[in-house]
This record gives structure tokens, C-alpha cells and sequence, in this order.
């Protein structure tokens, strides 16, 4: 009997998410990347090819490198806030695969507060 992989499922599922969801410059794509370590969010403008605005566990104002539900938070927070200032209203938000609970809908939460429109 062979077993599924759990990342083999994420990409999967994240292959037919992005079948629908697609980035336009008046509403960019707000993508959520998960490492081991690590949180990442981009805001992307699909027909352009190009990266607006990016927010990790990396950047100095975040102060901790870690992936859970605080920093997925504050990283929410960060992004919210750069998107503001880059004249970013509206986003769709793209999960990635992941299921919409814990690292993710805390980041979601903060950004939706922050200002974000998704």
C-alpha cells in the first residue's frame, strides 16, 4: 500500500488554488510561504511577473525567527502595514495548500486588521 506524503498533498492542493486565483495590479496576489523556521508573505502581481511587497521572519522589525502563530502574526502586521504605504488596498489571498487555521489564519487575521482588503 503506498503512502501519501503530506507535501505531495500540500502542492497538490495549492496547484488547484492557483488555477483560480490569479494576481491583477488593482488587486495583487498575497502569497504564504511556510518553512520549517520560517514565515514568508508576498504580494504579487501575476501579469507583471514582478514581487510588490514582501514580508518574513527575516526582517529586523519582526525581531524573532521562528514559525508560529506570534510571528505568523506579527508578519501579518508587517505586511499589512508596507501594503499600505505601497498604495495596496485589496489583496486575494493564496494559502499556499495549507488549510485555513492556526499560522495561517492568524497571519490572515492581522492583515485583515492591519487594513487589508481580502
Amino acid at each position: 500500500m503506498s503512502q501519501t506524503n503530506r507535501k505531495t498533498v500540500r502542492t497538490r492542493i495549492h496547484k488547484r488554488i492557483r488555477k483560480k486565483v490569479e494576481g491583477t495590479p488593482e488587486r495583487p496576489r498575497m502569497a504564504v510561504h511556510f518553512s520549517g523556521k520560517n514565515v514568508y508573505v508576498q504580494v504579487i502581481d501575476d501579469l507583471a511577473g514582478k514581487t510588490l511587497i514582501a514580508a518574513s521572519t527575516q526582517d529586523k522589525e519582526v525581531g524573532v525567527k521562528r514559525a508560529n502563530v506570534d510571528t505568523a502574526t506579527k508578519v501579518g502586521e508587517l505586511i499589512a502595514k508596507r501594503a499600505k504605504s505601497a498604495n495596496v488596498s485589496e489583496v486575494v489571498f493564496d494559502r499556499g495548500g495549507h488549510i485555513y487555521h492556526g499560522q495561517v489564519k492568524a497571519l490572515a487575521y492581522a492583515a485583515r486588521s492591519g487594513g487589508l482588503l481580502f
